[in-house]
């Protein structure tokens, strides 16, 4: 089992900075989970530096202990993880990034490794989704983010982090009557960004909505689109959450969620049959006080937990 240093008897600032302070192994024997980086961040449309949130991620989070108290549950009784360290990244080309990302995923996904994917821009989605089809096939699909990011196109180009979503349904990688996304707002270029991501087959839940119904009949509607038995990818991008929990990203949007509601919002996707995570979007430079690292550093601890939520599942299935 590998599971992280004891902050009890080794200071958070000894030793490498790995997520969680788990060892930074790359190997996919006797791993559950794997948290891994793809700094990759030259796919932006306003400011950049996400190259940086990988690192930035994993500063923060040695603050996190094993025990979760919400969902109950001790992570490393149950499942074991490593951090894998970063897939190596092309600046500047998008495509060869592309292909690494699927050539450094597969090791994991032959051995049934639920990957931790820690951005970088939204763009590299879109890698993650083609590694995870050769897999899984089609894939349901959780998307939690303040932008669609269904455009056609950005400045003219097809590959950016305004377009992962719209290329993957056309590539055919997800399944489009299990695909939801939640929490869109702010200013758009016209009404057809939504009905855009609509005609695609994505049910749209724009912050609006979410604030009407709740976020108790929000995480009730994911669970009734999906179902328990699909394999399912999530992918949080970061301004999902309001600026004023999570600052350090390139494009904000206002009026989103709390760091707690994002986090009930994650939490509620335990039952579902979960594969693999992204979480993207953090930009180092602008986060003041490094509250957005922080609360990234919980996403992913709450993603971790859900692994080990089942994997627990599992063990009591196969005991009954």
């Amino acid at each position: 089992m590998y599971k992280p240093i004891d902050s009890s008897l080794s200071p958070r600032f000894c030793g490498l900075s790995t997520f969680m302070r788990l060892e930074a192994v790359k190997t996919e024997e006797n791993v559950d989970f794997a948290v891994l980086g793809v700094p990759f961040d030259t796919a932006v449309s306003n400011r950049t530096g996400q190259r940086g949130g990988p690192q930035h991620i994993r500063n923060s989070s040695v603050l996190l202990r094993p025990y979760n108290p919400d969902q109950d549950i001790n992570i490393f009784d149950y499942a074991s993880g490593v951090d894998y360290g970063d897939i190596d990244v092309i600046p500047g080309n998008i495509h060869r990034t592309y292909d690494n990302i699927v050539e450094g995923l597969d090791p994991l996904l032959e051995k049934s490794v639920t990957p931790i994917i820690l951005g970088g821009d939204h763009s590299i989605s879109l890698g993650n989704l083609r590694a995870f089809h050769k897999k899984y096939g089609k894939m349901a699909f959780v998307h939690f983010d303040s932008h669609g990011d269904t455009w056609d196109n950005y400045f003219g180009e097809k590959y950016m982090h305004g377009t992962p979503f719209r290329r993957a349904a056309e590539e055919g990688l997800l399944d489009m009557d299990r695909s939801i996304q939640i929490g869109l707002r702010g200013p758009l270029y016209g009404p057809e960004d939504y009905k855009d991501a609509e005609d695609l087959g994505f049910e749209v839940l724009p912050m609006k909505k979410v604030r009407k119904m709740g976020y108790e009949k929000v995480i009730e509607r994911i669970h009734e689109k999906i179902g328990p038995d699909h394999p399912v990818f999530v992918s949080f991008d970061i301004d999902f959450v309001d600026p004023a929990y999570a600052p350090g990203t390139g494009t904000p949007e206002v009026a989103g969620p709390t760091s707690f509601e994002a986090l009930e919002c994650v939490r509620g996707l335990h039952g579902l049959n979960l594969v693999g995570f992204d979480l993207v979007e953090v930009l180092p430079t602008y986060d003041a006080g490094d509250i957005t690292a922080g609360l990234a550093s919980a996403v992913g601890f709450e993603m971790i937990s859900l692994v080990a939520m089942k994997k627990r599942a599992e063990q009591k299935a196969l005991t009954r």
